[in-house]
């Protein structure tokens, strides 16, 4: 499981670069630690819905003027420590297995009510698997 922080000013709105690896046929856990530029824990417990923060995240190839491609790949979204402002983003074996290899984009949306910010973004490698389910 790889750890990323990220840190994300509310001001600004900016996304956090991070780009990511996915080996298909792989389990994905890829574990964020959202922090402010303060450094203090960006709070999932608190917010405009009364601290109930819902997320999306997807890959999909290439976002490039004029591709409408959509979404090749939803991941699953989890708030593990909402005070301690971490998620995580996942994927089972046979969801990275049927991810063609090749370079992808992502991002990552949270919301608490009607404000949605998003997060992180950035490329993902996607490297092919060769082995079967052991």
């Amino acid at each position: 499981m790889a750890n990323q922080n990220v840190t994300f000013d509310v001001a600004s709105g900016a996304p956090y670069a991070v780009n990511l690896n996915i080996y298909g046929g792989a389990t994905f856990i890829d574990k964020f630690t959202v922090i402010n530029p303060d450094g203090s824990a960006f709070r999932f417990d608190t917010g405009s819905g009364g601290g109930n923060w819902t997320g999306k995240a997807a890959i999909s190839k290439s976002v490039a003027v004029g591709a409408t491609l959509g979404v090749t790949q939803e991941f699953t979204v989890g708030f593990t420590s909402a005070a301690g402002g971490v998620m995580e983003l996942s994927l089972n074996s046979t969801q990275t297995r049927r991810i063609k290899p090749g370079r992808y984009v992502y991002d990552v949306l949270v919301s608490s009510g009607s404000t949605v910010y998003n997060i992180a973004n950035g490329n993902v490698l996607v490297n092919a698997g060769i082995a079967t389910d052991p």
